[in-house]
């Protein structure tokens, strides 16, 4: 197994951004929150992600140094419009921000680039002493087959958690609403970890742990492209988890202001943006 040291893994990723147009800024949080992603053990929002980014960046569906517009604001609210650029710490800040003054607030975010590993925006609530609990919703990126279907009806809809600790790391409950995240998907078909052998749906209703039912057919070193097999990622947890997600579209999907995928959203549209509450 190669080994890579984390810090020189970020610089190269971070690098590599700011040559894409990023800012020097922005490239480096970049690549500290990829690199991070992979050292908490998800390797499906790890830099996996960096040729899919430069992708978008590349095909405008997600634009560099993008700074969030602020829709509508009262004292504990704000709608904020990410103008579909890379994550969403702004718009956290400002959660927190309205936290610390009035005791609560809700922050609803539209149009993200893509959100990343969401348990990175809880751990931020809980550095400033917050609770903080996320809805999201991967607008246009239908992949997941809901309980009793094998039909894409739903995105990946993760669901976040984070409480803080004195003096101690934060619990973290960060998960998406499918058996696996897509990222996981595309890790094993570059052969990383395999897949749990329920993790997928044919059409026929078999279940299956084999990439090319999401992908179809792809080479070893070529771009993978969710939705072009005939298959689904499964919902977890049967009817609960697509309750779960259900409402992961609705809060982070309708409520935030994005098109929700289980409500209207085409299977085989393109990945859109996040929206998280």
């Amino acid at each position: 197994m190669v080994t890579i040291k984390a810090g020189l893994l970020a610089e190269l990723v971070s690098d590599t951004f700011a040559k894409a147009g990023c800012s020097s800024a922005e490239a480096e949080r970049i690549g500290k929150y990829l690199v991070s992603a992979n050292l908490t053990g998800h390797d499906s929002h790890g830099v996996a992600r960096v040729p899919r980014y430069l992708q978008w960046k590349r095909d405008g569906v997600v634009h560099a140094d993008r700074k969030v517009k602020t829709v509508t604001e009262t004292p504990v609210l704000a709608v904020v419009d990410g103008l579909h650029g890379f994550g969403p710490p702004q718009a956290v800040a400002i959660g927190v921000a309205k936290c610390k003054a009035m005791g609560l607030s809700m922050v609803a975010l539209r149009n993200a680039g893509h959100i990343g590993r969401v348990g990175d925006w809880a751990e931020m609530a809980a550095e400033a002493g917050l609770v903080s609990v996320h809805f999201v919703n991967a607008s246009g990126s239908v992949l997941v087959a809901p309980f009793g279907g094998t039909e894409r009806r739903l995105s990946t809809a993760p669901f976040c958690i984070g409480v803080p600790r004195p003096g101690e790391p934060p619990v973290v409950l960060d998960f998406a609403t499918s058996v696996v995240a897509e990222g996981k998907v595309l890790v094993a078909s570059q052969g990383g970890k395999k897949l749990p052998d329920n993790a997928l749906i044919n059409r026929d209703g078999k279940m299956s742990a084999d990439p090319h039912v999401l992908y179809g057919e792809y080479t070893a070193t070529g771009p993978r492209q969710a939705g072009k097999g005939t298959g689904a990622i499964r919902a977890f947890g049967d009817h609960k988890g697509s309750g779960l997600a259900l409402m992961c579209e609705l809060l982070g999907g309708s409520l935030t202001g994005m098109k929700a995928t289980g409500l209207g959203g085409e299977a085989g549209d393109r990945f859109r943006g996040n929206g998280m509450l």
